[in-house]
């Protein structure tokens, strides 16, 4: 492919920077993938479940976000991008398919088809990028990719907590390489210019991912009250979980779920805070995963004894939403409002106090913490005009 033919498959400042129907479609595949992960939780709940969970959604999070930034650099209406989205999506259905026994008898097939994806992209970058020097961004990953790709198939040929040592070795090892530029012998770093982005194109990705682990939440909870007959302290939970899904929805786009793309536009560093934001991101969805994972319990048992680990996801996960969300609002305001402190210090603090209660009460609980930081931001928009995005230098 000559110079000018590559340069084709590249976004251009003039071309649309809405996300498209195929970007919807490989959406899909991880409506599958967070839903496994967090019935996996439920099965594994404790600190080591959670660990492998944590590993299990890096792996996940990376190839949706790599993803996310090919089509932002790219042109996804070329049939070639397509391609590789398709494959990609067809490789990340395989995975999700694979994350119940991931730690057990799948285990090659998740690594595997993970290092398939990243080393196959950065192949097809290499050859039909040729002339362009985007093509660099093929070497670097293939090289990186092909260091995590050892601890990545190493990990499933082994069992226990070593695959999970090795799996997470492989997991940071792909997230440091991203966020210092792939640094490569003799293709240096991937410097910013060949990571200039499309603000409203990455911020409309990471609204639909963070609609997909709502989604997530509800599929989740509709399932277990079809599950539990709709008796009565079932019924319960559920209002008390779709509340809780609804506020975690209002608390993300307001505002700075709004108004990303704009901040990414006049931010002085956009790559580095469309970076922030991916990790913010990642954040918010952990902590509705295992939001979910407290709802599917609570419904089922809504009465009955709350043991640690029940608290622990039905306080820790909107916890750690909200920690989410205050790193989101910094890197597009350049401040963190007090509700969201506050709130994640009242959740922590209620823990001890819930200990003998129901876990009905517990997620009534967590959900009123939830309602207060939706109302401190209501009367903040009520007292103040609309303030415009400014990320920090």
């Amino acid at each position: 492919m000559t110079r000018s033919n590559a340069a084709e498959l590249v976004r251009k400042a003039g071309d649309p920077q809405r996300a498209t129907f195929l970007e919807l479609f490989f959406d899909l595949v991880f409506v599958l993938a967070l839903t496994q992960l967090s019935r996996g939780l439920t099965e594994d709940l404790g600190w080591s479940g959670a660990f492998r969970t944590l590993v299990l959604l890096g792996a996940m999070w990376w190839i949706w976000s790599s993803t996310a930034w090919l089509t932002d650099r790219t042109d996804p209406q070329r049939p070639l991008i397509q391609t590789l989205v398709i494959a990609t999506m067809v490789g990340g259905l395989v995975m999700a398919a694979a994350v119940p026994e991931a730690y057990g008898d799948t285990g090659l097939i998740f690594a595997g088809a993970y290092v398939a994806i990243q080393l196959g992209r950065g192949l097809v970058l290499i050859v039909f990028l040729r002339g362009h020097e985007l093509q660099r961004i093929g070497v670097r990953g293939l090289f990186w990719y092909g260091l995590s790709a050892l601890p990545w198939i190493a990990g499933a040929l082994v069992d226990g907590t070593v695959r999970g040592a090795l799996w997470a070795l492989a997991v940071v090892l792909d997230h440091t390489a991203g966020k210092i530029g792939f640094p490569t012998p003799g293709a240096g770093r991937t410097p910013s210019q060949d990571l200039v982005i499309s603000g409203e194109h990455l911020a409309e990705r990471y609204q639909q991912f963070f609609i997909i682990a709502l989604g997530d939440m509800i599929l989740v909870t509709g399932l277990a009250l079809g599950g539990s007959g709709f008796a009565s302290g079932a019924v319960t939970a559920f209002a008390v979980s779709i509340a809780t899904t609804v506020l975690l929805w209002r608390i993300y786009i307001y505002r700075a779920g709004q108004v990303l793309a704009e901040a990414i536009a006049v931010s002085a560093d956009p790559v580095r805070l469309a970076g922030s934001a991916s990790y913010a991101h990642l954040g918010m969805v952990a902590g509705v995963v295992a939001a979910a994972v407290g709802a599917e319990l609570v419904i089922a048992d809504p009465f009955g004894h709350t043991p640690p680990a029940w608290i622990a996801v039905i306080l820790g996960g909107p916890a750690l939403y909200v920690a989410g969300r205050a790193r989101f609002e910094h890197a597009v305001f350049g401040r963190v409002s007090r509700s969201r402190p506050i709130g994640v210090l009242a959740l922590a603090a209620l823990t001890p106090a819930m200990l003998p209660l129901p876990p009905v009460v517990v997620a009534a609980a967590a959900a009123l913490v939830l309602a207060g930081i939706a109302i401190s931001d209501a009367a903040r928009a009520r007292r103040r005009p609309s303030e415009p995005p400014s990320p920090p230098g």
